[in-house]
């Protein structure tokens, strides 16, 4: 278990992927717009992509010419269970998370 949550938290841990993940609370989205609010390149949205695909928090596949990218909230089922351990922590409810994910956003980044 330790790998894959090893793997959950560190994507959790850069805003431009929980930001992402935000985004993809709402519904599966091209990749071409999941990178149109960001100011970097499309090569560098792809890789956040690619560790958001590898910890298992979203999926993605090809339609078309077009590549879609899914939030995969099941993914956090092991870290909130992890969290649950501490006994400070409940379940990771989706909409608390959304409004997590929000706060966040809405803070000024160091």
């Amino acid at each position: 278990m330790a790998p894959k949550l090893d793997t959950v938290f560190a994507a959790l841990a850069d805003p431009t992927r929980r930001a992402i993940l935000s985004m993809l609370l709402e519904d599966d989205m091209a990749v071409t717009d999941v990178a149109e609010p960001f100011e970097m390149s499309l090569a560098a949205i792809s890789k956040h992509l690619t560790i958001l695909a590898s910890s298992g928090l979203i999926s993605q596949e090809k339609r078309g010419r077009v590549k879609w990218c899914k939030l995969e909230p099941d993914a956090l089922r092991e870290a909130s269970i992890w969290m649950q351990s501490f006994g400070q922590f409940e379940a990771v409810n989706l909409e608390a998370f959304e409004r997590f994910l929000e706060a966040e956003l809405d803070t000024p980044q160091d």
